[in-house]
């Protein structure tokens, strides 16, 4: 794979940094070293990656000299997505479990359909919801997006395999681009369908513990059959897999369908995200997936369609107060881009975090 074309951690993210902070010729600059060597369709290509990660950057501009770029990585996206549709739903066929890369944000359809939104794409986003759709029906006792590989990619998976709830990898993601689909007007056949099952599967799993509301960021074939996970405590509030992201997705489903209880009770877990010390001290890092920017641009976010009150300045003061590291990586997600794009821009970057 060519870093530069990575939006996670390349010249594609420092590219999206560049463009929204109005710095042109730096993108300009980014986005050549990017391209430099073409623009992959391969297997990988995705939001993060390839020619659906450089057509989420250039859709922000429409600088002439980048016309070209612009018309391919659009017509590139739709090949890869297309092709992963097709996969996606012989998968289905065949009555499998997926593997979470078939769906998530990172790699998956759920990621692709987030740049098809951004290009207004609408025919072909509504074929990825289609095939959300379709992942959100039951298999026996469990649901479709129940994934027959392990969270973790260098351990073997657990007996069973597992189902995710982060909204990276997990259904939390799906869930995202379902409500901010359907609060944009674009649906499909069993849309809210979709978006209920998905709640009530998240209802199920809703742990409270010292005041505090949460949920698992995996469980397994164990945990399922004994109705509770084995994490007992929150975890990281980090945006790809902890409280921040997964009650921001229900925020948006709870939105879509009006549903002004959940909406509650995604906000009010949020907010006792925000005021646990012993959760806050968890995130070691500025970045965007694991550290205190997700948290702030994750909180701004909810606090933009809260019902309740947030305490948006303490989002704010963990990320002002959080030191670099010295091997700081310049990237997107994890780096120095994200961690300074976070206060620098409140447009509609966030999308490739499934915010906005």
């Amino acid at each position: 794979m060519t870093a530069g074309q990575s939006l996670a951690d390349g010249a594609a993210g420092i590219a999206l940094l560049h463009l929204e902070t109005g710095n042109r010729p730096a993108a300009y600059e980014a986005l050549r070293h990017a391209t430099a060597g073409g623009v992959s369709i391969a297997e990988g290509a995705s939001l993060f990656y390839g020619a659906p990660a450089l057509a989420f950057v250039l859709a922000t501009t429409d600088h002439p000299g980048l016309a070209q770029a612009r018309a391919a990585t659009t017509d590139g996206t739709a090949i890869v997505t297309r092709r992963q549709l097709d996969a996606a739903h012989r998968r289905i066929d065949r009555h499998q479990q997926p593997h979470y890369a078939e769906y998530d944000l990172i790699r998956g359809l759920t990621g692709l359909g987030v740049v098809l939104r951004r290009l207004g794409n609408h025919d072909l986003l509504r074929q990825v919801l289609d095939y959300l759709v379709r992942l959100t029906e039951p298999q026996g006792e469990l649901p479709g997006w129940w994934c027959w590989n392990g969270p973790e990619r260098r351990q073997p998976p657990p007996v069973g395999g597992h189902a995710n709830f982060g909204i990276a990898h997990g259904i939390t993601g799906p869930l995202a681009l379902l409500a901010l689909s359907h609060r944009d007007g674009i649906t499909v056949a069993g849309h809210t369908t979709a978006i209920n099952r998905i709640s009530r599967w998240l209802d199920t799993w809703q742990q409270h513990s010292r005041g505090t509301i949460w949920w698992p960021q995996t469980i397994t074939l164990t945990d399922l059959h004994r109705g509770t996970p084995t994490q007992q405590t929150p975890l990281r509030p980090s945006w790809c897999y902890g409280t921040p992201g997964i009650a921001r997705a229900q925020q948006l489903a709870a939105h879509a369908l009006r549903y002004a209880t959940r909406q509650h009770v995604a906000e009010t877990a949020l907010i006792s995200c925000l005021t646990d010390p012993e959760q806050i001290r968890r995130l070691t890092d500025r970045g965007l997936c694991h550290g205190t920017a997700g948290l702030m641009a994750t909180a701004r976010r909810v606090a933009s369609d809260a019902l309740t009150p947030i305490p948006l300045a303490a989002a704010e003061d963990v990320h002002r107060q959080a030191t670099p590291a010295a091997d700081e990586p310049e990237g997107l997600l994890d780096g120095k881009a994200g961690a300074d794009l976070v206060t620098a821009a409140a447009t509609a970057w966030d999308a490739c975090l499934l915010l906005s």
